[in-house]
C-alpha cells in the first residue's frame, strides 16, 4: 500500500518502527481481549442462547424471550441486578437521560463528581426553566464539581457541594470532549466507596460510554447503582444499527424503563423488530472489536507522539475507553486531520468535512465519520469541536488495519498539503 503514497518509503519505514516498539501492548490487549471474549461466551451458554431467541418481536413486543435472554446476559457481563438492551435508545444521550429522568424528582439535587458532563447533556439538564422538559424544568437543581488540576476529584469540594437535596451523583468515565484523563475502574470503584461514606443514601450513576469491554470489570461490578450506554459504540460490535442499554439495580432499571416507554408498561414491552440476531451477534464479537479499535488508537497514539504531538494517553498507558486525544494545537490542522481520515473511509471518502453546528454541542464541531451505522463510534471516527486547545478525538475502528491504513494516509495527506513539515530522511 505504501506504493500508493506520495512519501510511502518515509512512512513505511517510520510504521515498521512503531510495530515493533508498540509489540507488547498489543499482546497486553489481546490478552484483555480473550478474557473478555471468555466471559461473553460463558454467559451465552450459561443463559442458553439458541436459534429461537435470535428471531424478533413486533407490535407490543410481549414475552419477547430473545429480548428477556439477551438482557439476563447484559446483566450477567455487567455485574447488575438487571438490564435494558432496546433498539429504541436512540443514543447514549438518550439512555443517560432516562436514567436521570428515571431517578430524579422534583426538589431533588444531581451533581456531576467528574466536572461538566458531556456536551450534549447540557440541553438535558437546562439552566432555567423555559418549557424544554429539561431537569431544570422540573425543578431538578444540578451543581458540578470541577476537577482539580491533575485532572482527579476534589473531595474538599464535593463535600461542600453535597446538601440533603442531593439524589444523584454522576460520573462520566471517559472523558467526552474535555481535556482530561478518563477514569479507570479502579479510580470509579475508589469514588464509589468514597461518596457511600459520605452520602450512602444517593443513587451512583455512571455514564459508560465508549467504556465497555476495554478493561476486566465494569462500573456496575464497582458499586455502581445504575449505568447507560450506546450499542453503536462498544457493546453492539459494530453490527447493531441503534439502540442503547442501562444497567444496574433492578429498582432504578425499572425506573429508567418507566421513563424511557410508561409508568404501567416499563420493562415488559418493547418490540426487537429485526435487530435480535445482530445484537447478539454484535455483543459476541464486541470484545475482538474493541481490541481492534484498542489497538489502533496505541497505533496512532505512537505514530502522532514520533510527529511531536501531545496525545493522551499516551500509546505505552492503561486504556479505560477506545477514545484517543489529539493536541493539534491549530484549527487548521484539527481540519486537515479529520478530512484526512475522512477520505481513508468505507464510506463517504469522497466527502470533505468541514465544521458545522450540531445540536447539543456549543461549539461547531467537525466530524469524520464515514461509516456503514451513522454516528457508530465503534467504527472508525475522528472529531472535535472548534475552540481551543482545538483537541482532535479519535476513536473506534472495526480493525487495526483500517485505523493503520487511515492514520498514514492521513498522515500522508498532511504532509503533502504541508500542513505538517518533516525530515522525509
Amino acid at each position: 500500500m505504501y506504493k500508493h503514497l506520495k512519501n510511502g518509503v518515509w512512512i513505511e519505514k517510520k510504521v515498521t518502527a512503531i510495530e515493533q516498539n508498540i509489540a507488547p501492548v498489543i499482546r497486553k490487549i489481546e490478552r484483555q481481549v480473550e478474557h473478555a471474549q471468555w466471559r461473553v461466551l460463558t454467559s451465552f451458554r450459561e443463559f442458553g442462547v439458541s436459534e429461537h431467541h435470535l428471531h424478533s418481536s413486533t407490535g407490543y413486543g410481549y414475552d419477547d424471550l430473545g429480548r428477556e435472554t439477551l438482557e439476563k446476559v447484559f446483566a450477567d457481563l455487567f455485574g447488575a441486578e438487571q438490564a435494558l438492551v432496546r433498539p429504541n435508545i436512540i443514543s447514549g444521550t438518550h439512555a443517560i437521560a432516562s436514567c436521570l429522568y428515571g431517578v430524579l424528582r422534583p426538589g431533588d439535587e444531581l451533581i456531576y463528581l467528574t466536572g461538566k458532563p458531556y456536551d450534549t447533556l447540557q440541553q438535558v439538564i437546562g439552566s432555567k426553566r423555559d418549557g424544554s422538559g429539561s431537569l431544570a424544568d422540573y425543578g431538578i437543581t444540578y451543581k458540578e464539581v470541577s476537577l482539580q488540576p491533575s485532572g482527579q476529584v476534589n473531595w474538599e469540594a464535593f463535600e461542600q457541594t453535597v446538601t440533603d437535596r442531593t439524589r444523584m451523583i454522576g460520573i462520566q468515565r471517559s472523558r467526552g470532549y474535555a481535556d482530561r484523563p478518563s477514569f479507570t475502574i479502579a479510580q470509579i470503584k475508589e469514588m464509589i466507596g468514597r461518596i457511600r461514606a459520605i452520602r450512602p443514601d444517593v443513587v451512583i450513576f455512571v455514564d459508560n460510554c465508549y467504556g465497555e469491554f476495554v478493561e476486566p470489570e465494569e462500573p456496575t461490578h464497582a458499586g455502581a447503582d445504575l449505568i447507560a450506554g450506546s450499542l453503536i459504540k462498544n457493546p453492539g460490535g459494530g453490527l447493531a444499527k441503534s439502540g442503547g442499554y442501562i444497567a444496574g439495580k433492578a429498582k432504578w432499571v425499572e425506573r429508567a424503563a418507566s421513563r424511557l416507554v410508561a409508568p404501567g408498561i416499563g420493562v415488559e414491552g418493547g418490540a426487537t423488530y429485526g435487530y435480535l440476531r445482530d445484537y447478539f451477534q454484535g455483543l459476541f464479537l464486541a470484545p475482538h472489536v474493541v481490541g481492534e479499535a484498542l489497538k489502533g488508537a496505541v497505533f496512532a497514539s505512537a505514530l502522532l507522539e514520533e510527529l511531536g504531538f501531545h496525545t493522551t494517553p499516551a500509546w505505552h498507558e492503561e486504556r479505560t475507553d477506545i477514545i484517543q486525544q489529539v493536541h493539534l494545537g491549530t484549527p487548521e490542522l484539527l481540519i486537515a486531520f479529520c478530512q484526512g481520515i475522512q477520505s481513508a473511509s468505507p464510506v463517504d471518502a469522497h466527502i470533505l468535512p468541514v465544521p458545522a453546528s450540531m445540536p447539543g454541542y456549543a461549539d461547531p464541531v467537525i466530524m469524520a465519520a464515514g461509516t456503514f451505522v451513522q454516528g457508530a463510534s465503534i467504527e472508525l471516527s475522528a472529531d472535535g469541536p472548534l475552540r481551543p486547545p482545538y483537541i482532535a478525538y479519535l476513536q473506534g475502528g472495526l480493525t487495526y488495519s483500517h485505523v493503520k491504513i487511515a492514520m498514514i494516509q492521513a498522515l500522508d495527506r498532511m504532509i503533502h498539503t504541508g500542513q505538517i513539515t518533516v525530515a522525509l530522511k
